[in-house]
């Protein structure tokens, strides 16, 4: 049982009502992650920014899917997994590819599977890659463009999971069919 709040508009500080009124205005609802941040408005504010941006990276839907769960299901986040199935959903991603990287199975593109790779390589080793795994993650088709851009997801999801596990956000009623 979390000892976190999930704030609404009403109960939450006065720094994070804006932050939670641009949450409800994009999502139609306060996502429970998004409450639970509002205790801390300089954290709500830095993940949607972070989101924002990386929704702005050179990666397509399915490679954005690709490294938000991967690294989630490196975490083991509860909350993330089935909200970025959702997602993955919403953004037309391939089901088959949702449900591969759901259930950690080899993904069927090479391509995909080399970012997801190099994605869980950056994760486990702390973003300590050899030249091999950096010219592997090249020859796919990638750039170095696109492999500081896989950091920028990283630290998003490194604040959401890890939030995640201290709150025990409880899944939204809009991800429970996804869980």
């Amino acid at each position: 049982m979390s000892d976190f709040t999930l704030h609404t508009l009403d109960s939450a500080p006065e720094h994070s009502k804006p932050l939670l009124e641009k949450s409800l205005k994009g999502f139609g609802s306060i996502p429970n992650l998004h409450a639970v941040m509002a205790a801390a408005p300089t954290v709500l504010e830095a993940y949607q920014n972070l989101h924002q941006l990386f929704m702005q990276t050179s990666f397509n839907a399915a490679e954005k899917t690709v490294i938000w769960q991967s690294i989630n299901t490196e975490h083991q986040c509860h909350y993330c997994v089935p909200a970025h199935t959702a997602i993955a959903t919403m953004m037309q991603v391939d089901q088959q590819l949702i449900t591969a990287l759901k259930n950690n199975q080899q993904l069927d593109d090479a391509k995909l599977q080399q970012l997801r790779d190099t994605t869980l390589a950056l994760v486990r080793q702390r973003g300590q890659l050899n030249a091999e795994q950096v010219q592997t993650f090249y020859a796919a088709g990638y750039n170095r463009q696109q492999l500081l851009e896989i950091i920028l997801g990283i630290s998003q999801k490194v604040m959401s999971n890890y939030i995640n596990h201290i709150a025990a956000t409880p899944l939204d009623d809009a991800f429970k069919p996804f869980a």
